[in-house]
């Protein structure tokens, strides 16, 4: 049989069979097989070039034509810890880091990362650049990075090594160029929105809209009619989820408190040491009114290229030096796109802006010279516009402050040994408060049971709760870690006792049952009741002010209601503006129930549109503008939608 086989599938046709099943291979499975787990990257935006807008999508054209943008691992957990750390700032004590780490989260950080790659990716198809001067300007403008208004080299540079992970300024350069980069197409067509005085005209007639109104208010009603026990099952049956008792946690804990530290004396030299370590941060540092021109040399250029940049900056160099206009050399010359427009002004140059060749060569200078550095983007010709001297504030200023200071930092070093003590103790003992209490000399408390969220004391910190629910801690029993409910204050606790959450039998809540029947029951009487008045007024039988009166109701006649006031109530606002415009002569009818069982019946009499005429100048430009900015961030999110279905997206989920 094999000698048969073997006969079979060496002919002519057994060799075409083979080769028309190689072509789909090679054309679709090659790229799973060469490609696949090679790119180091959580996700990788890939767009058609420039010059081939049409390029289809097939491997080989699409590897060797198609432009991309990756998302690197290390893109997405620098964003995810920012996100992370807005979120607690936000939320405050309410922050739950566990569940900040959920799938859901991830994505979605990694969503926002891929538009930006999407925008990144469109701006460089199309040229778009931001220049060195623009970078400059923008990193000057934050807020964390300024002292009294003003930028603080020393300030960014411990910003930017503060951050998880640390970063070089050059590293931040580049993020700050590609967040403008990729915000300057999006911008531009949210600045292009527009809306038309018609627009504004319209919605004035909306928002101004006036409605006459008469309503009357059905009080809530009670029902003591009897309940069977059929009634009961079922009500029980149908609402399980309202009668389960909640998890419920006794615990064990110890507060270390460092507020009751003594500070430790500074004498004069530690204040002296301390003040010249910290030195940089009492001193302005010398600025610099600084104009360049910039030779770019791309990274890759030859050696003979680097020597050609090199002297057409020197010549450029000379000749502002014998006389030519250094700010119209900049606007033929520069390659800068940020400064060349403005005859190459730089604005005020502060060390540590525009990098150390940068700064090196202009510490060289005196006001008024002409020079030359080189740097990673080319060969810059510089004229130093104007100097001013930095400032050192005396340390007799500042003794006080770094007395402080040096006070609070030895009270912290205190409580964190403290606590360091406290919990190497904990780690020998883990199934015991007791001698970490001890060695903190602290007596164990108990609280307990409590549900979440109701804690007694500092207990009830969102940190501790979360600990204290936390699977690891019901069911292993061990102290916890210390948890921070405050400046220099931690809780440390272990669970002793723990009841799930579970279902409460009838016979438990049988009362409380029995009074939620009864409940409803009423609310459905008084709303068949509402919906009798309403259709005895579509009928048009008799007005409301008549049904009111032989229930004995009042009824009130509001003229005028504008939107938005509580007229009984804002809910029964908003049914008065969703009802109907009422015919000539008749009512628009109609009710709503509110929390408290009680509901309004209301009839509405006219509609008085809203008079643009009315409005002030201030205030139809004020629409206009919001109106503007919501039709922009509109347009600009359709953009990123388009630009996006126009690209191919792909996500590598194992690196999330």
């Amino acid at each position: 049989m094999l000698q048969a086989l073997r006969e079979k599938t060496s002919g002519w046709i057994a060799v075409v069979i083979v080769i028309l099943l190689a072509i789909p291979f090679a054309f679709f499975g090659m790229e799973q097989y060469l490609f696949q787990g090679g790119g180091n990257h959580v996700a990788r935006v890939e767009s058609a070039p420039s010059w081939w807008r049409s390029a289809p999508d097939w491997w080989p054209v699409r590897k060797l034509a198609w432009t991309h943008e990756d998302v690197s691992p290390e893109d997405f957990r620098f964003a995810f810890e920012q996100e992370r750390q807005r979120q607690r700032e936000e939320q405050g004590e309410a922050f739950d880091g566990l569940a900040f780490e959920s799938a859901d989260n991830r994505r979605q950080v990694l969503e926002q990362l891929i538009d930006q790659a999407v925008l990144r990716l469109a701006a460089r198809n199309r040229g778009i650049a931001v220049g060195d001067a623009q970078v400059a300007a923008e990193i000057q403008q934050i807020p964390a990075f300024q002292v009294e208004g003003r930028f603080d080299p020393q300030r960014y540079q411990l910003a930017l090594q503060s951050q998880n992970p640390p970063m070089t300024p050059r590293q931040f350069e580049e993020r700050v160029r590609e967040g403008m980069q990729q915000s300057l197409l999006p911008t531009r067509v949210s600045q292009s929105a527009f809306v038309t005085p018609a627009q504004v005209d319209r919605l004035m007639v909306l928002l101004g809209e006036r409605r006459d109104v008469s309503f009357t208010v059905l009080p809530p009603v009670t029902d003591e009619s009897p309940v069977t026990d059929a009634d009961i099952e079922a009500w029980y049956q149908a609402n399980q989820a309202d009668y389960r008792a909640p998890e419920m946690v006794t615990v064990e804990y110890i507060v270390l408190d460092g507020s009751g530290l003594q500070s430790e004396t500074v004498d004069e030299a530690q204040l002296r040491a301390h003040y010249e370590k910290e030195r940089a941060r009492y001193s302005e540092p010398d600025r610099r009114l600084v104009s360049h021109i910039l030779i770019e040399v791309p990274a890759d250029a030859d050696a003979e290229a680097r020597r050609a940049a090199e002297e057409r900056a020197k010549a450029l160099a000379q000749e502002a030096r014998q006389g030519a206009d250094f700010a119209a050399l900049a606007r033929e010359h520069s390659a800068d796109p940020g400064s060349r427009d403005a005859g190459g002004d730089l604005d005020w140059v502060e060390p540590g802006m525009m990098g150390e060749a940068f700064d090196a060569a202009l510490a060289q200078m005196q006001p008024g010279d002409i020079g030359t550095a080189r740097t990673e983007y080319g060969w810059h010709v510089l004229q130093l516009r104007e100097l001013q001297a930095g400032t050192q504030t005396p340390f007799e200023e500042v003794r006080e402050q770094l007395e402080r200071e040096l006070g609070e930092g030895a009270r912290e070093r205190g409580f964190s040994e403290l606590v360091n003590r406290v919990v190497d103790r904990a780690y020998r003992n883990p199934t015991a408060l007791a001698p970490a209490a001890e060695e903190a000399g602290l007596a164990v408390q108990k609280a307990g049971p409590f549900p979440r969220g109701g804690a007694p004391g500092v207990l009830a910190h969102p940190a501790v709760q979360r600990m204290a629910f936390s699977p690891a801690m019901v069911e292993d029993g061990t102290v916890s870690d210390p948890v921070e409910t405050g400046p220099e204050q931690s809780v440390m606790l272990r669970v002793v006792e723990h009841s799930p959450e579970r279902a409460m039998p009838l016979d438990a809540v049988r009362d409380r049952v029995i009074a939620a029947v009864r409940a409803d029951r009423a609310r459905k009487a008084n709303i068949a009741a509402a919906e009798a008045m309403v259709a005895r007024l579509a009928e048009g039988d008799a007005t409301l002010a008549a049904i009111a009166a032989e229930r004995a109701l009042p009824v009130q006649d509001v003229p005028g209601v504008p939107r938005g006031t509580p007229v009984p109530h804002p809910t029964a606002v908003e049914a008065y503006f969703r009802a109907p415009v009422p015919a000539e002569g008749a009512v628009s009818p109609g009710h709503v129930a509110l929390e408290d069982g009680s509901v309004v019946v209301y009839a509405v009499s006219a509609v008085t549109p809203g008079d643009p005429a009315e409005a002030s100048e201030q205030e139809r430009t004020m629409l206009a503008q919001q109106l503007t900015m919501l039709a922009g961030g509109e347009a600009a999110q359709t953009l990123v939608r388009t630009l996006r279905s126009r690209m191919k997206v792909t996500v590598n989920e194992s690196r999330l």
